[in-house]
């Protein structure tokens, strides 16, 4: 999947995942390859972007949205 974590200041982090790890506002949840397309508004947690490699890499955010389609992930955080 391609990923994109974008703030207002800068892009954060671009690239590939496996798998990641998002804090959203009823709970937490994990988006895997072939996720079915989705919108959600994210609260005050770290995301945990699961590289290729196996490495974790984890990011700290205050709030978000995440959008899902066709194995492209795109978020939006402050």
């Amino acid at each position: 999947m391609d990923i994109e974590i974008i703030s207002p200041e800068a892009i954060i982090f671009k690239g590939n995942a496996k798998s990641v790890k998002l804090p959203g506002e009823s709970g937490g949840f994990e988006i895997l390859n072939n996720h079915a397309a989705i919108v959600s508004n994210l609260k005050k947690g770290v995301i945990i972007v699961k590289d290729e490699n196996n490495s974790e890499h984890k990011f700290e955010i205050n709030s978000g949205v995440v959008e899902m389609k066709t194995n492209t992930i795109s978020i939006l955080a402050n």
